[in-house]
């Protein structure tokens, strides 16, 4: 199917991404945080919202993603939830919330689903997180899950660089999204990886799998919303593309305006009763 024929969609759904993988119609993914960007990107033919544990870096301004909790994660997802009516949404399940203790898990991801209405979860990990993917599972909870580097495990990597780059971590990978892809999850996301071994996975699972700093032949693409923006300044991997530049557009605006106010050339006769 060609791009010029893919078909409107109403309502983005598991079943939507995997036909779009069956016809090699690329995944267009984005992060949202709160109910006025995600109004923007509603606006946009963006497949899937993800609502990512980076809020902790690009909203809170922690270090890493392991501080935010579930409060907040639902805090956010509830406001992104609001504004979306085409893409499928997907939450972040926070560090601490699923690994080691399936139950806890299952709790977790039922209090995201409940109250923010957002239709999937997505979990870090691979063989290691499988009881509490299948127990979140049959609970009818989709999950889509994340292999390469992942963030939560940042203190155990030590480092960011490429993950999966020796023969030993790439089987493991591969295997872990097979077992992923068993379990019943509808997607996968692979982080900061060779492009060769991302290709690999893709075609070895059904499933759609999301890359980011993964290379071009994966199902789709995602990247957080303020880098590619350009109102994060201080980050720049070489998978980050940026389409705009709203750090200086704002900056400007702010600081026009803040004259304005000094000038007293703000508010004029026509903006005030």
């Amino acid at each position: 199917m060609s791009e010029n024929r893919k078909p409107k969609v109403k309502k983005v759904t598991t079943h939507v991404l995997q036909e779009m993988k069956l016809h090699g119609i690329k995944i267009a993914m984005i992060t949202a945080y709160d109910y006025s960007m995600a109004r923007i990107i509603d606006a946009t033919d963006i497949d899937i919202v993800l609502v990512g544990d980076s809020a902790s870096n690009v909203m809170a301004g922690n270090e890493s993603t392991l501080p935010i909790t579930l409060d907040q994660m639902i805090y956010h997802a509830s406001s992104v939830v609001k504004a979306i009516n085409r893409a499928l949404v997907v939450v972040d399940m926070p560090f601490g919330t699923y690994q080691g203790n399936s139950k806890n898990a299952l709790c977790s991801a039922i209090r995201i689903m409940k109250e923010t209405g957002a239709h999937a979860v997505k979990m870090e990990g691979g063989v290691e997180i499988l009881e509490s993917v299948g127990r979140i599972l049959s609970a009818g909870i989709p999950i889509m899950g994340h292999l390469g580097l992942m963030p939560q495990s940042i203190h155990k990597y030590g480092t960011y660089v490429v993950r999966a780059t020796e023969d030993e971590e790439a089987e493991k990978l591969l295997k872990d999204a097979s077992l992923l892809e068993e379990a019943g999850c509808f997607s996968i996301v692979l982080e900061k990886i060779p492009a060769k071994l991302a290709a690999r996975v893709a075609a070895a699972v059904r499933i759609p799998v999301i890359g980011i700093g993964a290379g071009l032949h994966v199902d789709g693409q995602v990247l957080v919303l303020h880098d590619m923006l350009g109102i994060i300044q201080d980050f720049s991997p070489r998978f980050l593309r940026r389409y705009h530049n709203l750090y200086e557009e704002i900056k400007g605006a702010v600081q026009h305006y803040s004259e304005d106010v000094k000038n007293k050339n703000f508010p004029n006769e026509r903006e005030q009763y």
